[in-house]
């Protein structure tokens, strides 16, 4: 029987999941990769046959028309605008929210909370569009960016104040009491003791509902009616029309509309990780 030494079985299989990390990478990279290339490719080379995978010059027509003719500027601002005002919004009441799921003491009352919260998760969006498209048309409050970002801000309630309870739990009531017993009320505690520790969490939770509100199409499409009104997602839904796709502008849309969630991710990814390590549900 051949020996193998641990140390190259544990070298051949360290290669082995370096392999499967970059071919995993590879195959995530590529679509964004095509996307950049056929933004900045002169429109005549984007339909060549055989394919051009590197352009003969770099054009950013593309992004001429989006910003001009198409004013994805104001777009993209309707985008940025609803979405951290939802985000905002559902960050203070996901906190206020979970900080009394940790807190209170009956048990019971608890779980019966956290029940009606896991079920609103697995209600699908698309059945409650038809009541409440009908609801808001007879209270004329369509095509209204600021009751979209209401609306937005709902949704992510319910699974931010699942994810602040979590946070909160790991935190010792300790420091909440040694707060109370210097005088601070219990909402004091919460904003100038407990909010700093749970930073990472709170950065988590923004993050995700940022994210989700951002890329969110089909309320958008519902509710908003004015083009000066839509946000990045329909903008790009719009560009698809019946004469065809204009593919250079399209992938400069894309291309602008990751901005915003790849800067977030980048700025806090050490305190998304180190929420989602913290918020981990207790066994």
């Amino acid at each position: 029987m051949i020996h193998i030494p641990r140390r190259l079985t544990r070298n051949i299989a360290a290669c082995f999941r370096f392999i499967a990390l970059a071919l995993f990478l590879a195959f995530a990279i590529l679509p964004l990769f095509w996307i950049f290339i056929t933004s900045i490719k002169p429109s005549k080379e984007i339909f060549t046959f055989p394919l051009r995978y590197i352009p003969s010059y770099i054009s950013l027509e593309g992004y001429r028309k989006l910003f001009g003719f198409a004013r994805f500027g104001s777009y993209f601002l309707n985008s940025l605008w609803i979405s951290l005002c939802a985000a905002g919004g559902g960050l203070i009441v996901s906190v206020l929210a979970g900080f009394a799921l940790s807190r209170l003491r009956t048990m019971r009352r608890i779980q019966g909370l956290l029940l009606v919260l896991y079920f609103t998760q697995m209600v699908p969006t698309f059945i409650l569009m038809a009541p409440l498209f009908f609801t808001l048309t007879k209270l004329h409050l369509t095509n209204n960016r600021l009751v979209l970002a209401i609306i937005y801000s709902a949704t992510t309630v319910a699974f931010g104040a699942i994810m602040a309870k979590s946070f909160f739990d790991h935190i010792p009531a300790s420091i909440e009491e040694a707060a109370l017993i210097d005088g601070c009320d219990p909402l004091s505690a919460l904003f100038r003791v407990i909010l700093p520790v749970s930073l990472p969490g709170l950065v988590a939770i923004f993050s995700f509902a940022f994210v989700n509100i951002w890329n969110e199409l089909f309320l958008a499409v519902m509710l908003l009616s004015t083009d000066i009104k839509l946000t990045v997602p329909v903008a790009l839904n719009s560009f698809i029309s019946k004469a065809g796709i204009s593919w250079d502008v399209m992938s400069a849309g894309i291309i602008v509309a990751l901005i915003p969630t790849m800067a977030i991710f980048a700025v806090g990814q050490k305190y998304i990780v180190a929420g989602l390590t913290e918020g981990g549900v207790k066994g």
